[in-house]
């Protein structure tokens, strides 16, 4: 019993990990998260009793000479796949070791053990990995006495010996002495309670019934603590924001001549979820910060827990720069994770960065670095992450893969910052999940400059009606920071491009945004030259959201160089499209956008003036084009990328307002009209019906133990789209797979060649099957970025067309 292992060796010549060594592990890890997330709303009292037995039994069925020797064990050649499956065996031990419980407790253990890699039902299509009960569902005992014969009966009579010692010692309801068993036994065992296995989760249970939320979250305990038991991984305990904000944030003020602002301290008081509406430069952050630490307070004394804090904004580059702000307000650089699509290349980007410029810094070594720490990550390690709402909606596709997600989000505490209105079918499926956090026991923060009263109602509306508004007193006013002007040339058009000169002339720093990628690109083109003449090469910048990783990098840099917030004022040009309106801290002199949605000008509003030092700052709004999208019936878009009516709507409001100054209290009030228009209310239930058609087909988990990935791709195209690289960078992109300790750290290093576009365009190049990347034919320069994409010789795809 002693040999066996539970894994095979990643060093040559060293045997794999021992199975019991991986068992305790297993448990112990169990005992981290339910230390972690402590008692969740709605589970049965028995849950972390269950989650404890399943994670110590999960790997029994290791024990098979078939499965030993696939993974080298003893020390020799692999031999052929076993082609049976594991954690079917392990219910044999489920079925001894528990015979004294009632067995519908041990019909749940046995549930989270079968399926802690495998789905019970619903395969892909083609896929060589059959569910569970499509592979065993016709088997009679003796099918599973031939398929899972053993070599060594006594290693079977140590195993079951050292489980059961093992077990009591951790207080888990195992018999006062341990089953006597032989192999026969076993396999019998683990027929009868695959069978009741089947019976209870082969079909959907009814509508309503809240097993189904049980199964998932019980099943994501047992997989997280398995991938920390594999990774050697523990759990913070300590949370860099605790009661000692308050205290550090008071001083910190008092030393700039400072207090806390009345919604600051109203925020800190709030107990429950949290409405929080003020402007921009108010304090939002640290007000959200005292909340959250309230709730952590008390959180962890209603549950015995140690909540989570998850800071979720909608863009990359803001979550990469709300990381480092966390880390540095709270003193705790290393106890920020970073919870996106792309932490891994975060990590790989600070790395790098933390160098000196004349190190001799190996971006190979880094790359590998930078993986383990996105790992860590990936493994639930911190208790305060920031990273995109969406992450976390990953956890609705449940299963092996993604149930963990829901686990840890259990008695958690979620602050989404700039949570905007406009796109129906994404706040639909936030506010699902929304409500599912809050029946976990979550406290759920809304921050926003201009939330408009639709958008207060209907996430008021998912949490219950629980949420208190906060907002500064009627007597506090917004800064007055801009006036805006209201042009009916196209920001393209030659008379807007003149008063963008003449401004570029006067020494002004000057931010320009167009609706898609095609006119910011045409834009700088057109105005570059004109300002690097003025001001210097380094004067003139772009950034739109179609640049190869590393590139983007050096771009922001640059720009934030010459650009950021609290810096000497210094002339240039500043080019860009959305990708500008949340993702960098900038202060630039004057505003030059297309209209486009009320909420995305705001944003675009505040890259100007930004900490309000300046006279108001011109915010001057070109109307844009309307033309349908390729493909896209007759509906009509601004410049093919905003919804016309919303648009026109907003362009009305403007235009009554021309010339006059304005601040988000006086914006807030246009979007309620906005929003209180026909369409405003047709947009309300579109909400209401994406969130439904969410929480009907991912939450209510009627079906928990079924195959989800299918939908993981779609799922994941509608929020994050599809990546690829460039025909002229693949040899390079290949070389850099090679590079590294492992194939892991060499892709990391290879995402550097990687472009983002839109899930549509998954139609463009060609799939590469051995380097796993869509690789496409396209024109692209470092500094303008991708233009035009050639799908084949009879069309091609300006970059306007692929936002």
């Amino acid at each position: 019993m002693k040999d066996l292992r539970a894994k095979s060796s990643t060093t040559p010549g060293v045997p794999g990990e021992l199975l019991i060594s991986h068992l305790l592990n297993t448990l112990q890890a169990v005992q981290q998260i339910r230390a972690r997330v402590g008692d969740i709303p709605g589970m049965p009292t028995e849950f972390w009793t269950w989650a404890a037995l399943a994670a110590l039994l999960h790997d029994t069925g290791k024990l098979p000479d078939g499965f030993q020797r696939m993974i080298g064990n003893p020390s020799q050649q692999k031999q052929a796949i076993w082609g049976e499956r594991h954690e079917v065996l392990s219910l044999g031990f489920v079925h001894l070791l528990l015979a004294g419980l009632p067995p519908e407790h041990r019909d749940w253990v046995a549930a989270a053990v079968a399926g802690h890699h495998r789905s019970f039902t619903s395969g892909l299509e083609g896929s060589s990995k059959l569910p569970l009960l499509t592979q065993y569902g016709d088997d009679k005992a003796e099918d599973f006495a031939g398929k899972f014969t053993l070599a060594d009966s006594e290693q079977l009579v140590d195993l079951m010996a050292w489980l059961h010692a093992t077990g009591r010692r951790h207080g888990l309801p195992f018999p006062e002495t341990a089953p006597r068993t032989d192999v026969r036994q076993l396999t019998d065992a683990a027929h009868q309670l695959f069978q009741n296995v089947m019976k209870r989760w082969e079909w959907p249970l009814p509508r309503g019934d809240a097993s189904g939320a049980t199964a998932v979250l019980l099943l994501g305990a047992v997989t997280m603590a398995d991938h920390l038991s594999s990774a050697h991984a523990s759990l913070h305990t300590h949370h860099p924001l605790d009661r000692s904000y308050a205290a550090h944030l008071a001083e910190r003020l008092a030393t700039q001549g400072h207090t806390l602002r009345p919604q600051q301290r109203q925020a800190a008081c709030t107990n429950g979820n949290l409405l929080l509406r003020s402007w921009t430069g108010s304090g939002k952050t640290e007000a959200v910060l005292l909340w959250a630490a309230t709730q952590i307070d008390d959180l962890a004394a209603r549950t015995n827990g140690n909540p989570r804090v998850f800071y979720l904004l909608p863009y990359l580059a803001s979550i990469n720069a709300m990381t480092g702000r966390l880390g540095e307000d709270l003193n705790s650089p290393d106890g920020i994770g970073v919870a996106h699509s792309r932490a891994a290349s975060y990590h790989l980007a600070r790395s790098l960065a933390e160098g000196c410029p004349d190190d001799d810094t190996d971006p190979v070594d880094a790359a590998g670095k930078a993986h383990s720490r996105a790992e860590a990550t990936k493994n639930f390690r911190e208790l305060l992450r920031v990273g995109t709402p969406y992450q976390l909606l990953r956890g609705a596709l449940a299963g092996p893969v993604h149930s963990s997600i829901l686990t840890d989000s259990a008695n958690s505490i979620f602050i989404l910052d700039e949570l905007h209105a406009y796109d129906a079918r994404r706040l639909g499926m936030i506010l699902a999940i929304m409500s599912f956090w809050h029946r976990l026991g979550g406290r759920i923060a809304v921050l926003s400059a201009t939330m408009p009263t639709v958008l207060a109602d209907l996430v008021t509306r998912a949490l219950d009606g629980r949420t208190a508004l906060v907002e500064p007193p009627p007597e506090n006013h917004a800064p007055i920071r801009h006036r805006l002007h209201i042009r009916q040339a196209h920001v393209t058009d030659e008379p807007s491009l003149d008063e963008i000169r003449q401004r570029l002339a006067d020494g002004q720093s000057v931010l320009v945004v167009a609706n898609n990628v095609r006119d910011a690109i045409t834009l700088h083109q057109t105005l570059g030259p004109y300002c690097i003449e003025l001001h210097g090469d380094d004067s003139a910048h772009l950034l739109h959201s179609r640049y190869r990783r590393m590139d983007r990098t050096a771009i922001e840099s640059a720009i934030q160089e010459r650009f950021a917030s609290g810096r000497p004022r210094r002339p240039g040009l500043l080019v860009g499209t959305q990708a500008l309106e949340v993702s960098l801290d900038l202060d630039l002199d004057a505003c030059h956008t297309s209209a486009a949605d009320l909420e995305a000008l705001v944003q675009r509003f505040g890259r100007t003036n930004r900490l309000g030092t300046l006279p108001p700052a011109p915010v001057v709004v070109h109307q844009p084009a309307y033309s349908t999208r390729r493909g896209g019936g007759d509906d009509l878009w601004a410049d093919g990328v905003y919804e016309a009516e919303p648009t026109l709507h907003g362009w009305d409001i403007l235009t009554r307002h021309d010339g006059r100054t304005i601040n988000e209290q006086v914006i807030t009030g246009w979007l309620d009209e906005i929003y209180s228009s026909p369409w405003g209310r047709e947009w309300a239930e579109r909400v209401n019906h994406h969130r439904h058609q969410f929480e009907q087909a991912f939450l209510e988990f009627l079906h928990p133990f079924d195959d989800r990935s299918d939908l993981a791709k779609t799922f994941d195209e509608q929020f994050d789209g599809t990546e690829a690289i460039l025909s002229a960078d693949r040899d390079q992109y290949k070389a850099s797979l090679d590079q590294g300790a492992n194939k892991t750290t060499g892709r990391l290093y290879a995402d550097q060649y990687l472009i983002p576009l839109p899930g549509w365009c998954m139609g463009l190049g060609a799939y590469d099957k051995n380097l796993k990347v869509r690789i496409i034919d396209a024109e692209y320069d470092p500094r303008l970025g991708l233009q035009t994409v050639h799908r084949d010789v009879r069309h091609s795809y300006e970059p306007g067309e692929i936002l």
